[in-house]
C-alpha cells in the first residue's frame, strides 16, 4: 500500500464531507462560522477520521456510511486544539504553520468556535442517525462512546491531569494516565465507532480498542519527541513548547532513547492486536508503523 497516496485520497473525501456538514462562512453570524472553519480547514493529518474509516474497513463495513462519524471526530479534535492553544492553556501562537484561532479572531470568539465545533459534532451524529435509518440503539451507543471519550473521564480529564502535572515530578503511571486520556481516548473511540457502525463483532471491536490504546500512546510519545527534535517547518509550530510550559512528557521522564524504545514497544503491541484481521486492516498496520518515522 502507498500510505501517502491512500491518506491523501481519504483526506480529500473527509474535507469534502466536513465542508458539507459545516455552515458556510456567510451564514449568520458569519464571524463564528469563519472562526470554526478557519481551524477545521487549517490542515492536519485527519488521523481520527481516517481511523474511523479504517476501523470500518477492517471489519468489512461501508466506509461512506461512517463519514458523518469521521467528521464528528475531527470537529471534536479541532475544538480541543483551539482551546489548547488559548493563553489560559498552552498559549501558542502557531498551529499547523498558521496563526492560532485566538490570534486571528480573539480569545472570546476562539472559545466559542471551539464550543461550536463540539456541539456541531454531536448534531452531525444525531442528524445522520435520523437520516440513514440506523438502529436508534446503535446511534445512541456511538454518541455515548464519543461523549465519554471527549469528556472528563476521557480527553478533558487527561488535559486536566496534564495541567496539574506541570512543574511537578510525576511517575510513569501518571504519565500513562495523561496520554491514555488526553490523546488516546479519542483515538480509541475513533476505531470503536468505525467498527461499531461498520457491523463489527464484539471481538473485533475489542481488538480494535486494544489497537487504539497502543496507537494512541505511540502517537503521543512520538509527538513528545517531535516537540524536542522536530523540524518547526514540518510540524507547523515552534519546537520546545513542552519544555517552555514544563509539561510532563515521556522524554522528560525517561530520556530520549528510552522514550523511543517505548514507542517501538507500543507500536508492536498495536500490530499484535491486529493478528485476527485480514488484509482489510492493512491501513491500520501501515499507520502504526508510520508513527515511528513520522516528521509531523
Amino acid at each position: 500500500m502507498d500510505l501517502k497516496a491512500e491518506l491523501k485520497q481519504l483526506n480529500m473525501k473527509i474535507d469534502a464531507a466536513l465542508s458539507r456538514y459545516m455552515p458556510a462562512e456567510d451564514v449568520a453570524p458569519p464571524v463564528i462560522h469563519k472562526a470554526m472553519r478557519y481551524s477545521l480547514f487549517a490542515g492536519g493529518k485527519r488521523l481520527r477520521p481516517v481511523l474511523v474509516l479504517a476501523g470500518c474497513r477492517a471489519v468489512g463495513g461501508d466506509e461512506e456510511s461512517v463519514m458523518a462519524a469521521a467528521c464528528a471526530l475531527e470537529m471534536i479534535h479541532t475544538y480541543s486544539l483551539i482551546h489548547d492553544d488559548l493563553p489560559a492553556m498552552d498559549d501558542d501562537d502557531l498551529r499547523r504553520g498558521m496563526p492560532t484561532n485566538h490570534v486571528v479572531f480573539g480569545e472570546a470568539t476562539a472559545i466559542l468556535a471551539g464550543d461550536g465545533l463540539l456541539t456541531r459534532a454531536f448534531g452531525v451524529l444525531a442528524e445522520e442517525g435520523l437520516r440513514c435509518g440506523r438502529s436508534p440503539a446503535l446511534v445512541l451507543q456511538v454518541i455515548a462512546e464519543l461523549a465519554d471519550a471527549a469528556g472528563s473521564m476521557g480527553m478533558i480529564g487527561g488535559q486536566v491531569m496534564d495541567m496539574e502535572s506541570e512543574n511537578k515530578q510525576i511517575d510513569v503511571a501518571t504519565m500513562a494516565y495523561i496520554h491514555a486520556h488526553k490523546t488516546g481516548a479519542l483515538i480509541r473511540a475513533s476505531l470503536r465507532i468505525g467498527a461499531l457502525l461498520g457491523g463489527g463483532s464484539v471481538e473485533q471491536v475489542e481488538a480494535l480498542s486494544r489497537y487504539g490504546d497502543h496507537l494512541g500512546l505511540a502517537f503521543q510519545i512520538t509527538d513528545d519527541l517531535l516537540d524536542i527534535q522536530g523540524d518547526p517547518e514540518k510540524i507547523g509550530k515552534p519546537v520546545g513548547s513542552d519544555v517552555k510550559n514544563n509539561k510532563a512528557t515521556y522524554p522528560a521522564l525517561l530520556g530520549l532513547e528510552k522514550a523511543r524504545q517505548e514507542a517501538e514497544r507500543v507500536v508492536q503491541a498495536a500490530l499484535d492486536s491486529l493478528a485476527g484481521f485480514d488484509e482489510k486492516a492493512e491501513l491500520l498496520r501501515e499507520l502504526a508503523q508510520y508513527l515511528l518515522v513520522r516528521e509531523n
